[in-house]
This record gives structure tokens, C-alpha cells and sequence, in this order.
């Protein structure tokens, strides 16, 4: 017995060294140089380097479609060692980040030998009006790094100057305002953890699981008391991944594993699922590559868009996209995701590019799990203060995560030592045609007119996905040439499941409470919310805009009148302070929310706006005094209006992690601060309730709502009069390979 349980940790022991080396962004403090490090995307490389600490970001190799002859790499190898900022708010480069990392080297901060490591570091924005001043050709503004680090149990928030070397340090929220998003390392470290505790290694073969096909996970605490206050903790859950790539879908229940962050010490082990069994592995498989016939699968034939005069938009300087009358600026960001910025519409009558939106991005996701249990009861995630959206944003997939005719942007950004690295394919930029219509109008033969007027929808779609462990998200920012911006979010990937003795419907008792659906034998998908929260900083033609509800309202018509009894009318209140400008949707209280400018009026008198249109969405039910909703406060209403405060851009609070909720949107607003005629951000929130059903199993198709950004009286007319249709001529005639000759 003695000689298995050796080889058996000596296989958990090989096992871990491999995933490290796979998986692991986490850098030697005496790093590589830089040319070393970006030359790993050459898969002629024989550097040990390569082969190891970046072997995750290393290129893919694309075969020739050898049938249709040969294809391009749809990614173009940049040399970012090479990159300079071209735009105030370029993200950092290669060479920026490394002068970061050796002017912390020498401040007295990092002399100690205490542990430090660096949780964020990126770009220090300009102030907004120095960026908005700013034409291509100009010198731009001093750069600077914004820097949160942690030095032994202390956090500093820095700003460094890179033209000086001068290391400024800031006040940050205070120590009980919780702590900053999980350094990759970190969350790869805590993994392995609980496999330096012999209860831990008991519990698991007492499960009847093998160690080496055991997968855990870091799964943050959230906060619910002072007994987790000063001390950073995780907790880990484990899967069996034997038999599966899922192990999603393999819990072994009802064990749990709180970790000291900072130590990775192993402080509790909770163990209240023993006689639950571990689900089994039949049918959890979603690979391509292991259907039992992948040609049976093949339900459609393949579909493209060509574009025989190459694509309408250009992506200049790196970051900034132009497109039909659009432009804006793009950048990869470890915690938003993406971040698009200063973006501008060209007026058909004027040729003027006037002032939509000066900066928007996902602000935070909050996902709360509806099942009280001690297993359970913590998962209320936070995707981006916690655990940084960005940093979970995987290279996208060409031809399937984007189109062929996309453009691929790589993210830059820093390992918790101060190394730079790089997140490749990170975001896709193409345009899009599903066969929509933009406007259209046919006459009627009894007019006499034979007119037919058709313009298709083409429109520019800037795209992401970020696989936060088990769920995936696709973010998409949407242009289309009338001035509509839309954002969508798409929920995918694998659900978080629970582990049952239960195996079929019928034996659970009628009263009994599942917290979910059971999905298969001994698997139960738990009931829970997606709340994904946007930061929109928007500049109507211009910073000093308004929020203006515009309620329509049932008015019954006088005796005598008319034949009607009643009709609908429209009645717009501005928003004074920003208590005006918190907005519940209701469904039978229908309102529009328009931004205005009240200085810029249309040649008949409307003031110049854009409109926030909801989608399908949801609001939170939980309790307002429940601890995960007084962090997640943001989402106690789905529209809110705030001042601008480059400080406030982060909905949780800048630092997240375990945080009471004492620094968050909700806080902010409740300052009732004026809001009119002022620079003022909207912020949007999109919600799902989701209960899970069969059909998510063992992979969920996935599920989207949208909200639009839509202009109102911002234009003359209709700004797409001078569209071209399509002609034939236009476009190539493809012949299929499935018809002869």
C-alpha cells in the first residue's frame, strides 16, 4: 500500500510540473530579456525559453486549405518589442512596462525583502480634456503607469512617470475597502495548494478519486463577516477529470478548501459531501475530435463573406479603427477586457466628425449562485475586480470565433514580477453582413411608381472572449453606419454544477429543494444571475451633455372630443441630481433615456442626443442588506448617471476582492451630486437570470442580450441616404464545389 501511495503522488507530482509549464504565466524573478521572450512566436524557436514559460502564447499554426488552394495567416507577427505609443491612450508597450519594472527595482518600497508582487499595471490616462485637445502629429502627453502592488500584506496604489522616474504614490480606497484583483500567478498557485495537506489527500482517496485526476479550482470568497477581515483567503473546490476533458461536470462535492492567499497556507478543510457520489463521465465530452462520427455532426455546409476589394475598415497606429463615418480608438485592458475610446461619427451634411462617446467598456460582472448551502452560499462572483476580465481573455479561434476577413489586435500587459507578456489574438475587429436590411421601401403598383429601394446592413463588429474558468463571454461592440452603437454580450461555455446522489427526477421529494435542474445523473446546474455592468462616458457633441427620462404617458381625451378615449403622450423630465438619474425598467411604465446636448440644436430646434434602448434584461431579486448584494449594490437598478470622476470606473470599487461594498456605484450615487449640464457618465447594467435546463449540458449554446446606444434628433435626416446598394458587378460569382462542371 505504502509503495502505491508513492508512485501515486509521484505521479501527481510529474502531473503538476506539466500543467505548470503548460499553463502558467507566472515569471521568474530573473526574467528573460525581451527578445527571447517575443521571439516565442516563432515555432522554429529551440529556445529553452520558449519551450517553457511561454509556451502558452505561442502562435498557431494555420494549415493550407490544400481543396480551395492556399490561405494567409489571418494574424500578421508584430514585433512588440518594437512599439512605441502613438495615441495618448495607447495602451503600455513592451519597452514601457520594462522601464516600469526597473524603476520599482530601485524605490525603497521594494528594497525589503518582503514578498511583492504587482497586481496592475497599465497605462495612466491623460486628463480627458489634454486627449480631447490632442491631433495626430502633436507630442503627446507625459506618459505615466498606473501601478497597484502589494508589498508583503500592504497594498500601494503608484503612479509612475516614465519620462522622469519619478514613483508618486497615491492614497487608494481604504484597507477595509478590500483588496485588488488575483494576480494569474496567484490563482494558479492556489490551485495546487490543498496538495500539501495530508487531511486534503486523505479526503480525496477516501472519495475514491485517483490524486492525479484531481482538478481544482480558485474560487474567491466574497465577504461575509469580520472573521474574514484583514487576511486575504480563497477557497478551492476539486473536480475528477478521469475519463473527461470536462471535469466541470465530475464535482466532488461538498468539499471545500479555504487557503491564506498570501501564504497559501491551508487554513480549513470542509468536507460535508462524503456520501455524495462523483458524477460519472459518460456523455461529457464536447471536443469535435471525439464525436463518435464528427461528419455526422456537420449539419451545414461552411459559410463566408468575401470581400473582393479587401475590407472597408483600417486599423492605423495599432489602435486606431477606421471605418465608413466611424473612428475610434481600441486596446486589450487586463481587467475591462476592451476599451473603446473616443469614439466619433462623421456628419453626411457637415463632413464633421462630431463627439459620441469619449470612453466605454464592461465595468464589472456580478454573478451571484442561488444556492445557501456551505458549498455554495460564497459563489457571488465579481469577473473583473476579482479575477480581471482581461487577463481571462483567450486567443480567439479564426473562422470560428471570428470571420476570415477579421483583423486580430494582440494585449500587452504584465506578470505579477513586472514582466511583460502577450495575450495573442486577443480581440477581432470585421465587418459583418447577416443579410439585414439598413433601410428600405418598395411603392405599391396602384401608385403608379415603380420604385424599390433596398440598402444592406453592413456594420463593424470589435469582438472578445474571455474564459473566465468554466463560462465564457463574448463581448461585441457593434458600429453601424446610421450612428447606433450596440453592445452585446454572449454567455457560453460550461455550467457550474452541483453533485447529487439523485439520478433521476422521480426520486426527489416533492418539497425537497434542488437550488437548480438535475441535468444528468447526480448533477444538478444550480440556479444563478449574470450581471454585466458598462461604463459609458458619453460626449453628445461634446463634454457638457444631460440625462433626460422621457416618459410616455396614457392621456384620456375630453367628452366631445374625439372618437378616441385615449392616447399615449411623451413627457421628458431632466435629471437634476443623480438620484433623478437611477432608473428601474418597467415594462408598464415605458420611458425613453435620452442623453442631450442642450448648447447644440438640430436647424429645426431639437437638441443634439443619443438614447440608451434596453433589451432584454433583469434585475436582481436578491436582499439589498444580503451581503453579496451590498457589493453588488451596481446592480440595484439598471440604469444609473453619474458625474464624471476619472476615479470612478470600476462599479465594484477599485479593489474588489473581498470588499464590503462600501466603495461602489451604488455609494458614489447616493451623493445625489449634480448631474446637469455637466460631463456625466450613464452606466448600463444587462442581466440574466438563468435557469439552467438539459439542453446546457455538458456545454451550453450560447445565450446573448444587447442594448443600443442609438442617435435622437443628432442628425439632419436619415444619415445613410447616400448609401449604394449592392450590384452584381460588384461582387464575385462563386461557383460551389458541389456542382458539376
Amino acid at each position: 500500500m505504502e509503495q502505491k501511495s508513492f508512485f501515486r503522488f509521484l505521479l501527481l507530482f510529474v502531473t503538476a510540473a506539466f500543467v505548470f509549464v503548460f499553463t502558467t504565466t507566472n515569471f521568474s524573478h530573473e526574467p528573460p530579456s525581451t527578445a527571447a521572450l517575443f521571439d516565442c512566436s516563432d515555432a522554429s524557436s529551440s529556445s529553452p525559453i520558449c519551450a517553457s514559460r511561454n509556451f502558452l502564447f505561442k502562435k498557431q499554426q494555420h494549415r493550407p486549405n490544400t481543396k480551395n488552394g492556399p490561405t494567409t495567416n489571418p494574424t500578421r507577427r508584430r514585433d512588440h518589442v518594437s512599439d512605441v505609443p502613438r495615441h495618448p491612450l495607447d495602451p503600455l508597450t513592451v519597452g514601457e512596462i520594462n522601464r516600469v519594472k526597473s524603476l520599482l527595482s530601485t524605490h525603497a518600497l521594494f528594497s525589503s525583502r518582503a514578498p511583492h508582487a504587482l497586481h496592475s499595471v497599465v497605462l495612466e490616462e491623460p486628463d480627458k480634456n489634454l486627449v480631447k485637445k490632442w491631433e495626430k502629429g502633436d507630442p503627446l502627453p507625459p506618459r505615466k503607469a498606473s501601478v497597484i502592488a502589494r508589498v508583503g500584506v500592504d497594498y500601494h496604489v503608484l503612479i509612475v512617470d516614465l519620462s522622469s522616474g519619478r514613483v508618486e504614490e497615491v492614497e487608494g480606497p481604504g484597507r477595509g475597502s478590500g483588496f485588488p484583483t488575483m494576480t494569474l500567478e496567484e490563482m494558479n498557485d492556489a490551485t495546487w495548494a490543498p496538495f500539501s495537506s495530508a487531511d486534503f489527500n486523505r479526503t480525496i482517496v477516501s472519495r475514491g478519486v485517483d490524486l492525479s485526476d484531481v482538478a481544482c479550482l480558485p474560487l474567491s470568497s466574497g465577504w461575509f463577516g469580520k472573521s474574514e477581515e484583514n487576511r486575504r483567503v480563497m477557497k478551492v473546490q476539486c473536480y475528477s477529470s478521469q475519463g473527461t476533458a470536462n471535469f466541470y461536470m465530475r464535482p466532488i462535492e461538498g468539499l471545500t478548501v479555504l487557503l491564506d492567499l498570501d501564504t497559501m497556507e491551508v487554513i480549513e478543510i470542509s468536507d460535508t459531501g462524503r456520501v455524495i457520489p462523483v458524477p460519472g463521465s459518460t456523455n461529457t465530452d464536447y471536443r469535435y475530435a471525439r464525436a463518435s462520427n464528427p461528419e455526422e455532426t456537420r449539419l451545414l455546409n461552411p459559410i463566408s463573406i468575401e470581400q473582393p476589394r479587401g475590407p472597408s475598415f483600417v486599423i492605423e497606429d495599432g489602435h486606431l479603427v477606421r471605418w465608413a463615418n466611424w473612428e475610434f480608438h481600441l486596446k486589450p485592458d487586463p481587467r475591462a477586457g476592451v476599451v473603446i475610446s473616443r469614439a466619433r461619427v462623421r456628419d453626411p451634411e457637415t463632413r464633421e466628425l462630431r463627439e459620441v462617446m469619449y470612453k466605454g467598456f464592461v465595468s464589472e460582472l456580478f454573478v451571484p449562485y442561488m444556492d445557501p448551502t456551505d458549498a455554495w452560499y460564497f459563489k457571488t462572483y465579481m469577473d473583473a475586480g476579482e479575477y480581471g476580465f482581461g487577463l481571462q481573455a483567450m486567443p480567439l479561434v479564426p473562422l470560428n470565433d471570428c470571420p476570415r476577413n477579421a483583423e486580430y489586435m494582440d494585449g500587452v500587459f504584465t506578470a505579477a514580477d513586472g514582466t511583460p507578456y502577450v495575450r495573442e489574438n486577443m480581440v477581432c475587429v470585421f465587418e459583418s453582413y447577416a443579410g439585414d436590411i439598413a433601410w428600405r421601401h418598395s411603392e405599391s403598383p396602384i401608385t403608379g411608381l415603380p420604385i424599390r429601394e433596398v440598402r444592406p446592413k453592413v456594420t463593424l463588429v470589435v469582438r472578445m472572449a474571455a474564459s473566465v474558468a468554466n463560462y465564457d463571454y463574448i463581448i461585441d461592440w457593434e458600429f453601424q453606419t446610421d450612428g447606433l452603437i450596440r453592445a452585446k454580450v454572449g454567455l457560453s461555455g460550461i455550467l457550474m454544477v452541483k453533485g447529487t446522489a439523485y439520478e433521476n427526477k422521480n426520486q426527489v421529494k416533492e418539497q425537497e429543494e434542488l437550488h437548480g435542474t438535475l441535468l444528468s445523473e447526480n448533477v444538478i446546474g444550480v440556479i444563478h444571475d449574470h450581471f454585466v455592468t458598462f461604463h459609458l462616458d458619453l460626449d453628445v457633441d461634446g463634454s457638457n451633455n444631460s440625462f433626460v427620462k422621457v416618459n410616455l404617458k396614457k392621456e384620456e381625451t375630453s367628452p366631445g372630443e374625439s372618437p378616441r378615449k385615449s392616447y399615449l403622450k411623451a413627457v421628458r423630465n431632466v435629471a437634476k441630481t443623480e438620484k433623478d438619474g437611477q432608473i428601474k425598467l418597467k415594462l408598464y411604465d415605458p420611458s425613453e433615456f435620452h442623453v442631450i446636448n442642450a448648447g447644440k440644436t438640430t436647424r429645426v430646434g431639437n437638441p443634439t442626443g443619443y438614447k440608451v434602448v434596453p433589451s432584454g434584461t433583469a434585475a436582481s431579486l436578491l436582499d439589498h442588506d444580503d451581503p453579496p448584494q451590498k457589493r453588488g449594490g451596481f446592480t440595484n437598478n439598471q440604469i444609473w448617471v453619474t458625474p464624471y470622476n476619472k476615479s470612478e470606473q470600476w462599479a465594484g470599487g477599485l479593489f474588489t476582492y473581498q470588499s464590503k461594498g462600501e466603495d461602489t456605484l451604488a455609494v458614489w450615487s447616493d451623493r445625489d451630486r449634480d448631474i446637469e449640464n455637466k460631463d456625466i457618465v450613464v452606466w448600463y447594467t444587462l442581466g440574466f437570470h438563468h435557469i439552467p435546463c438539459q439542453e446546457d449540458f455538458p456545454i451550453m449554446p450560447t445565450v446573448s442580450s444587447s442594448f443600443d446606444l442609438k442617435p435622437v434628433n443628432f442628425f439632419e435626416r436619415n444619415p445613410i441616404l447616400r448609401v449604394a446598394p449592392n450590384f452584381e458587378q460588384d461582387l464575385p460569382v462563386c461557383r460551389s464545389d458541389a456542382i458539376p462542371g
